[in-house]
């Protein structure tokens, strides 16, 4: 596993803890649920007839 130190400004990083909050997970698990749904759909996107 990679660890990525990420800077967010203080209102994004406010809005995504209360949204993961909401969603009963870690401002962590919640970032990567976002990362992974939005490299699965680039990966749908560049295969040919998907």
């Amino acid at each position: 596993m990679i660890k990525l130190n990420l800077r967010l400004p203080d209102d994004l990083y406010a809005k995504a803890k209360a949204l993961a909050a909401a969603d009963d997970r870690s401002l962590n698990s919640w970032l990567v649920s976002l990362v992974r749904h939005a490299t699965e759909g680039s990966e749908r996107r560049s295969v040919p007839g998907a």
